[in-house]
């Protein structure tokens, strides 16, 4: 059964800068390029049978592209044991839209809607056991601009657990243009 997502692919120069924020964290577990990008909504687990469902669905969802900065890194938990070190994007609007749009989508079609909120990020490090802090990190990086991209479109994802963490494929394309619902 196939653990897919919804997100956006980042620019490879951005990837680049962002993977320049590496350093010495205890605990750190670092994404990998291929592994950067925003999460716009996780499914988990999903049957083949219903994949089908899943594209048809999202290819109604149609916004106006718009352009992204990613900038700013923060931290989910606190900075001196992080659960995760992210950076930021800006506009959060378009994004959280998109969010929404594909929420309201799959709760049609029979999934759990998160009850978390919604922040746009991308996930640069994760920390398992014994996190050491980021405040550091924070103080002297915090508010690094990384770079701007147009967003014109939106992917599902297949997500295979492997040895250095979770390989992304991806399952379907959808620009942010064109006949079918606006948001």
């Amino acid at each position: 059964m196939p653990r897919i997502f919804f997100g956006l692919e980042l620019p490879s120069e951005i990837k680049e800068r962002l993977l320049n924020v590496r350093v010495s964290v205890p605990g750190a577990k670092w994404q990998s390029a291929e592994q950067l990008h925003i999460t716009l909504l996780f499914l988990g687990g999903v049957e083949e049978s219903r994949l089908e469902a899943v594209v048809d669905s999202a290819r109604a969802i149609r916004p106006t592209p718009f352009e992204l900065e990613v900038s700013g890194l923060g931290c989910f938990g606190q900075s001196r044991r992080p659960r995760n070190l992210w950076a930021g994007v800006k506009p959060e609007a378009p994004v959280a839209a998109i969010h929404e749009a594909l929420g309201l989508r799959m709760e049609k079609l029979g999934f759990e809607a998160e009850r978390r909120s919604f922040l746009p990020h991308i996930t640069l490090a994760r920390f398992k056991r014994q996190p050491g802090s980021v405040e550091r990190l924070l103080a002297e990086q915090g508010a690094s601009v990384f770079g701007q991209f147009a967003v014109t479109e939106f992917a599902l994802f297949d997500s295979k657990p492997g040895p250095a963490g979770s390989e992304y494929r991806v399952i379907e394309r959808f620009p942010l243009s064109g006949p079918g619902e606006r948001i």
